[in-house]
């Protein structure tokens, strides 16, 4: 079997990461099974693309699409012609697409047109929200793809629920729901593979961090970063609210230009945010370093609440809604809204040491790549 692996934004590489090992073992097992990586290019910044392919070890891709920049649409356009052009010089049995960016959905769209069988890794998670590009990404996906490998039970009952998924639904056998699997979360796979390996960023010795006692501090969803009074309250809300302690706050480009607008130079800053602590976008293994060592992370991401959930981390998310809710009844996950009002009580939880201390969803053990695998070899 020969699989095209897609990889377009910072989120994928941790996902790819762990398939390309699971398949590299599997090939030098002798086993009927090899791979050909394709970059589509949509992120372009070298912090959030070159440096996660050397952590993890990932090999240079096979070719680079160059399709970073533009509107979502242009993005999309660009990346179907130019994989369209890749997948017609380089026919495949199946092509793996991974989590909910646009390289996701275009790399789909463009492989079914050419009658290629596409695989989602990540399948079913669902906001419900159309207000997020992601999730139209993953809709549209699963209404293609021939292979749905998931995270959780709650992203199976989505696929069944959607109707798009073949009517022989809904007859299990050995966690098998006709073409969609109950795997595991990938990501973690990368987690756990790299946990021995996270690397201290010199921020942890410059300002003297002490384990447990600072907070990791991430934000760039539109509902956060794209509006002044809203950014400026839900900021001083954190660094007013956690005791003192260091708030390190690796700063998204897209949060980067309306903040800097509000504080201005780094005299400004300091006078008003003393314990906010500005760096710029980390390495997988900087970033998951000073995670795992915190008091707790306050996020609007998806992924890392998953990681903070697999190390036991509070994790506090400023967003309505979660695509992996997993992360709030097993996990060490709390969704609280995007009201600023909503962030003092929950830091306030956190400081009278009343945060849950969660659990590890099922199958979230480090061998999802290798079930993928196996499941494709026995098809």
């Amino acid at each position: 079997m020969h699989i095209t692996l897609i990889a377009g934004a910072r989120p994928n590489f941790m996902k790819i990461a762990a398939l390309i090992r699971a398949i590299r073992r599997a090939e030098d097992a002798g086993r009927d099974i090899c791979y050909r990586l394709v970059h589509t290019g949509q992120h372009y910044d070298q912090n959030m693309s070159d440096t996660f392919f050397e952590e993890l070890g990932i090999p240079r891709p096979d070719i680079n699409l160059g399709c970073g920049g533009g509107t979502q649409a242009e993005q999309t356009a660009n990346i179907m012609v130019a994989f369209e052009k890749d997948l017609i010089a380089h026919p495949t049995d199946l092509v793996m697409v991974v989590g909910d960016v646009t390289s996701t959905m275009a790399c789909s769209i463009v492989a079914k047109k050419l009658n290629t069988q596409v695989a989602h890794v990540e399948a079913g998670i669902r906001s419900w929200d159309l207000t997020m590009p992601e999730e139209i990404n993953r809709m549209v996906t699963d209404s293609l793809a021939d292979y749905f490998f998931t995270t959780s039970d709650v992203a199976n009952a989505n696929l069944v629920k959607m109707g798009g998924v073949r009517a022989d639904l809904g007859e299990q056998s050995n966690g098998r729901y006709g073409k969609i699997y109950f795997v595991g979360n990938v990501m973690i796979d990368t987690l756990l593979a790299n946990r021995a390996r996270f690397v201290k960023p010199a921020i942890y010795d410059e300002i003297h961090l002490q384990d447990k006692r600072y907070v990791v501090m991430t934000l760039h969803r539109p509902a956060n970063v794209d509006e002044q009074v809203h950014l400026r309250a839900t900021i001083e809300a954190i660094v007013d609210h956690v005791k003192g302690e260091p708030i390190i706050f690796p700063i998204h480009p897209r949060t980067a230009r309306l903040f800097y607008d509000l504080w201005g130079d780094a005299e400004g800053l300091k006078k008003r945010l003393p314990n906010l602590h500005i760096v710029e976008p980390m390495g997988y293994l900087e970033f998951n370093y000073l995670v795992e060592r915190s008091r707790a992370v306050v996020t609007d991401s998806g992924g890392i609440t998953e990681e903070t959930t697999v190390m036991g981390v509070p994790c506090i998310t400023l967003r309505d809604n979660t695509e992996r809710p997993e992360t709030c009844t097993v996990g060490t996950n709390e969704l609280i809204g995007t009201n600023p009002a909503a962030i003092p009580p929950a830091l306030q939880k956190l400081y009278a040491g009343e945060w849950k201390k969660g659990a590890i969803p099922p199958l979230w053990d480090g061998h999802t790549a290798e079930r993928i695998v196996d499941i494709l070899l026995a098809e």
